[in-house]
């Protein structure tokens, strides 16, 4: 099991596979809404889709021409505040240690 946690892990360490799972928090997206939303290439898109695809984190659907894309697991989202909430902490102590001196 460590390795299947190290490769979710290792789908979510990129920051445009974050960017497209924080876009994906309102709910299932075209890849042709999430390639103008995070300024990228749909070759360069559709990679990390597949990667995070293959991980797991998400599912994809033909809609016509149009592929779409959603989060398998909800709970994810847990994960991403939870690193979300360690950082505030850090930088809350940063600046406590700032303010000391």
């Amino acid at each position: 099991t460590l390795g299947l946690k190290s490769d979710i892990l290792k789908a979510m360490a990129q920051p445009t596979r974050l960017r497209i799972l924080e876009l994906l928090r309102d709910g299932e997206k075209c890849i042709c809404e999430i390639i103008p939303a995070i300024n990228g290439e749909q070759s360069n898109i559709s990679r990390h889709i597949s990667l995070m695809q293959k991980s797991h984190l998400v599912s994809t659907r033909k809609d016509g021409v149009k592929v779409m894309v959603k989060i398998r697991d909800p709970r994810i989202f847990e994960i991403l505040d939870k690193v979300g909430l360690v950082l505030k902490s850090q930088i809350q102590e940063q600046s406590q240690l700032v303010r000391s001196l």
